[in-house]
């Protein structure tokens, strides 16, 4: 395992490219492109303001950077330095951009929602979405790029469009030309729609109430309602959501501190998980992260680590031990007269192989936890000293990587899990990180630099 040397960052902006040759960072008002694997600088570019926004295309040969307070998105090739576009949102403002599927079409959302703008970088159409509502997640990709779903509210009620992505054709011809998108529409049965989410294999999409509603809803793509679900009916409701890559589960963390499984032959529930402070007799494993004095030994539990792991590597601030059961995990009592209290399932995430879940209790801020998916259980808990502030499974294997806004980066995996104290001088503090689409290496960001962590091949396996 190596660390590369710091670099400036800016607004935790760093992105590996999506084929994994690159990577993208922004300092202020410039943009930086490096080799991925040598962190050469091979681009640089200088923005009009400060990037408060980076996204790769999907083939990796652009990049937009979005500056919000100007209402400017500016696009970057990779392959023709010289090239670049700019776009204008002018006195409709900036509330959002992304690319996409295709990566050659832009979607600005304006301010207020007043609309969704599609920009070509191939025709230099410009064509309008009209109505969308605003919420956190209003707009969907499937993860095949033909569809694209939009959350919208006309006439007081919450609906849903969908419309083809494949050179933005419409639908089904109305004779409006490019200028008006119209494609599959439906109300929802929702009373303040929050979010939505395409299944993997893009045959359903899930769409759920706000928090003040217990309402799940699953759709096909010709806009029949399949299921609605809903596990009580007290005032708050679903938190987070996460379909398994294979698409035949769909999690649900919700404000009573559970996950609800539910499966994609019947959407009934299938198993719910609860995640309590106290932890009685169970079969799962709690390591506990626990400050040290500095020591050769090595910390990886159960077993012991690779030879690549060297002992100079391991933190020397703390370590996992396992903690005898009954145990008791750090809580924190939520306020209950304060809007988006701290309490509930607000994280989530399943392991590329379908094997596993992890989740995080926002009142129980300190702990992961990691469930066996195949045999519906408890596997084990992470309950570290700082709060959990970014975990995400390693994309080509059952691995997690966690961060908590200290200076040390953990993984787990189902050998046992370990402490790495980056071995870098001054105070870098991780907020957020990324696997690189290999599982070789990760991106570790702090609020003012990054810096790689690489796992050799015959180290990681």
């Amino acid at each position: 395992m190596n660390f590369s040397e710091l670099f400036k960052l800016s607004g935790l902006l760093g992105r590996f490219s999506p084929d994994g040759k690159c990577l993208a960072s922004c300092v202020q008002y410039r943009l930086l492109v490096r080799d991925a694997s040598s962190l050469q600088l091979l681009q640089l570019y200088t923005c009009l303001d400060q990037i408060q926004h980076i996204e790769w295309s999907s083939d990796s040969l652009f990049i937009l950077c979005a500056m919000y307070r100007r209402g400017v998105v500016q696009v970057w090739s990779l392959e023709q330095p010289g090239w670049h576009c700019r776009i204008d949102e002018g006195s409709a403002g900036l509330l959002a951009s992304c690319w996409s599927p295709d990566g050659r079409h832009i979607l600005n959302t304006t301010e207020f929602h007043l609309r969704i703008t599609v920009w070509s970088l191939c025709t230099k159409a410009v064509s309008y979405i009209k109505y969308p509502k605003a919420c956190q997640q209003g707009l969907a990709f499937s993860r095949d790029g033909r569809y694209a779903a939009v959350a919208e509210r006309r006439d007081c009620r919450d609906c849903l469009s969908i419309f083809v992505c494949s050179g933005w054709q419409l639908l089904r011809p109305l004779g409006l030309g490019f200028a008006s998108l119209l494609g599959q529409h439906f109300e929802t049965e929702t009373q303040d729609l929050a979010g939505i989410e395409w299944a993997p294999n893009g045959c359903v999409l899930a769409a759920w109430d706000s928090c003040l509603q217990y309402k799940m809803l699953l759709y096909s793509l010709d806009g029949r309602l399949l299921s609605t679900y809903c596990a009580y009916e007290w005032s708050l409701g679903i938190k987070a959501v996460a379909w398994s890559p294979s698409s035949q589960f769909l999690a649900i963390g919700s404000y009573d501190e559970k996950v609800r499984l539910l499966n994609h032959v019947t959407w009934k529930e299938l198993a719910e998980l609860e995640h309590p402070a106290a932890l009685g007799s169970t079969k799962a494993v709690v390591y506990k992260e626990v400050e040290k004095a500095p020591a050769a030994e090595a910390e990886r539990l159960p077993l012991p680590p690779p030879r690549a792991l060297a002992s100079s590597l391991f933190s020397t601030h703390s370590k996992y031990e396992i903690c005898p059961l009954p145990a008791s995990l750090h809580s924190v009592k939520p306020v209950a007269d304060r809007a988006n209290p701290r309490l509930g399932v607000g994280m989530l995430a399943f392991s590329s192989d379908n094997c596993f879940l992890a989740s995080k209790n926002d009142n129980i801020p300190h702990a992961v936890w990691i469930w066996d998916i195949q045999k519906l259980k408890l596997l084990a808990v992470l309950e570290q000293l700082c709060p959990i502030q970014c975990f995400q499974w390693d994309p080509c294997q059952p691995r997690l990587a966690l961060c908590t806004g200290n200076s040390r980066v953990y993984l787990w995996s189902p050998a046992g899990c370990v402490a790495v104290q980056v071995p870098l001088e001054g105070d870098f503090q991780i907020l957020s990180l990324s696997w690189h689409c290999s599982g070789d290496s990760l991106l570790l960001l702090s609020k003012e630099s990054f810096c790689v962590c690489y796992l050799a091949r015959e180290e990681v396996q």
